[in-house]
């Protein structure tokens, strides 16, 4: 494989990239579920829970819905198609909980540490994110991940989220880098590899989920394969 020896710049995204989302997640659900004394299956919780979750995440990055609108309408269609009986006071409460407690949670995907070691002495490695500015923070300074990185860009310092080209138009500005010398690595096609592609950024789709992407696009399965490129 060639790599890509003209990149002096290297973007990630976070969630589901490098912070393993949906496991931090479900531990997070499991303790504010036993906190409240919420009697409902985890597995079943989430097995309706992360789909509604990705839903309302396209609706957010579309300009749909608010970010308030995202944490509540995620909770109360989840617990309305399990036909569990669950005030709003408390859906508030346990969205605020959520929140509070996700960043307590710090897995990271096999192979993130190694390959930030590996990318480290070679490239400046920054973030596009549009995960909401003080939880990004906080997941990456518990997680251990703040120095690796030159810059953060979140979508609440532009006010549009990926797949937007004005966040990574500002996330290139910011970082002082140009799509010629750059490559964007993450899990979400809309947002990361469509919305990279479409202003000639060059990008890599880390495929953990196994979705299908078109052919011509570069994929890993696995971290430690982006040294193949890198």
């Amino acid at each position: 494989m060639i790599k890509q020896n003209k990149i002096e710049h290297v973007f990630f995204d976070l969630d589901h990239t490098l912070w393993d989302f949906d496991k931090n997640s479900a531990l997070t659900f499991d303790f504010i579920f036993n906190m409240h004394q919420v009697k409902i299956k985890l597995e079943d919780f989430l097995k309706l829970y992360e789909p509604i979750n990705l839903k309302y995440w396209k609706l957010y990055r579309e300009e749909k819905v608010t970010k308030t609108e995202l944490r509540y309408g995620r909770l109360k269609d989840t617990f309305n198609v399990l036909k569990y009986q669950v005030n709003d006071n408390l859906i508030h409460q346990l969205s605020e909980d959520y929140i509070d407690n996700l960043t307590n949670q710090n897995h990271l995907f096999d192979g993130t540490f190694d390959l930030l070691e590996y990318l480290k002495p070679n490239y400046k490695l920054h973030i596009i994110t549009n995960g909401f500015e003080e939880a990004q923070h906080n997941k990456m300074k518990k997680s251990n991940l703040l120095h690796y990185f030159e810059t953060v860009t979140n979508s609440e310092m532009v006010g549009v989220k990926k797949p937007d080209p004005k966040i990574f138009n500002f996330a290139l500005d910011l970082a002082k880098a140009n799509t010629n010398n750059s490559i964007m690595i993450g899990d979400n096609y809309e947002a990361d590899i469509q919305g990279a592609l479409n202003i000639g950024l060059d990008a890599i789709c880390f495929n953990y989920h196994k979705v299908e992407v078109g052919s011509e696009i570069k994929v890993v399965d696995h971290l430690l394969d982006l040294k193949k490129y890198l």
